[in-house]
Parts: structure tokens; sequence; C-alpha cells
């Protein structure tokens, strides 16, 4: 009997104890958003903003976007040089200045070489050609010299000059006045009007402008 009273004596404190256990571990659950230490606590489920902040992210986006797309000076150089077929080694006392023509934001390009003098207008927001005006003196055509071409080749060499155009569109005819003979012409293409004259023994440009029309 003694023995049995023991044991109810003994599970009788054993459940005390695990009650006392349980009170204790209610204690350490965080409740209204805080821990135990009193510090506040952040939800699984909540994201953290990111590095830098919002604000800041949104800014270098704008700025980015405002210069996509545009140019650089020395590209809008390498382009004039390029059209004007003059290598750069050649080209000195460049100027290279933004500037602005019929409200189109553009590089104003002028440059010099020993065989004439060069002016371009690169827009800046594609690098399109929006203005030119060169002639090569005629001296030094031999002096360049080249391959001759017929009328219809002159015609190619015009529209690749002018991306986009067909050789059917551009307007030549042949002269002989000077002696010496050239082929001039127009071409009338996206909002330009070109004029040019090509010598047909070396198959070069030496006169070309370039002009947005009204």
């Amino acid at each position: 009997m003694k023995r049995l009273y023991s044991i109810i004596i003994a599970i009788g404190c054993l459940l005390t104890c695990l009650a006392g256990c349980g009170q204790q571990k209610q204690t350490m659950v965080p409740q209204n958003g805080t821990s135990a230490a009193g510090s506040p606590t952040v939800s699984s489920d909540s994201a953290a903003p990111p590095a830098g902040g919002g604000v800041q992210s949104g800014a270098l986006a704008e700025n980015a976007g405002g210069q996509e797309g545009e140019i650089s000076a020395e590209d809008a150089l390498t382009i004039a040089l390029n059209n004007a077929d003059v290598p750069e080694s050649d080209a000195y006392n460049i100027k290279n200045e933004r500037d602005g023509d019929n409200g189109i934001p553009i590089y104003d390009i002028e440059f010099e070489t020993d065989y004439g003098d060069y002016d371009f207008e690169v827009a800046i927001a594609d690098g399109r050609i929006v203005g030119a005006d060169y002639e090569v003196d005629e001296e030094y055509l031999d002096v360049l010299g080249g391959s001759a071409v017929s009328l219809d080749d002159a015609q190619v060499l015009v529209s690749e000059k002018v991306p986009g155009s067909d050789p059917s569109d551009v307007q030549i005819r042949e002269e002989n006045e000077d002696g010496r003979g050239r082929f001039e012409g127009e071409l009338y293409f996206d909002g330009m009007k070109y004029e040019f004259e090509i010598d047909p023994t070396t198959g070069r440009i030496y006169d070309w402008n370039a002009d947005l029309r009204d």
C-alpha cells in the first residue's frame, strides 16, 4: 500500500514539472511583433527593400534612359570621316562642337586636309548626317587615285553614301564643259537634298553637299 502511495506521489510530481515547463516555453514566444528581448521582429513574408533604396534606383534608371541612343563626339567624327572617305591621319584643325540645326541637336564638325576642307552636321541622337559640304581640289584627284566608273557605277556610289537610298533614285548626268568631264546630279531622300560631282576617271566624289529640305 505504501509502495502504491509512493508511485502516485511520484507521478503527481512529474506532471507538475511538465506543466511548469510548458508555461516557461510559452513566455519565450514573441508577442505583438517583439522578441523576448524587446527587439522588433520581421515577418518571414516581408520583402526587404533593395540596397540603395527605391528612390535612388529610379533616379539611376531615369538617367540611363536619358543617355540611351546618343552617340559620342568621337563616334560622330568617325562617321564624318568615313562618309567623306578621309583617313583620320589626313585630317587636322578639327573642330567638333555640340550645336543645333532646325531643332535637331547635332555635332558641328569641321576639319581640313591637304586636298580640301570639310563641314559636317551629325545628329547626336542617332548619328545621322543631316548636313555636309566639301569639295576636293581637282588637282589632287589624280594624286588620290581610284578606278574609272560608268554612269551606272556613279549612281551606286551615291546611293551607298546615303544609307537606305536606291541607285534608281539618283538623278545623274554627264558634263564635259571643263575638258576633264564629270558626272553630276541630285538625290532627294528621307527629307534631305544631296548634290554631287564625281570624277569619272577616279570614281571619287569630289564635290558633295547635303541639306535638310524645308
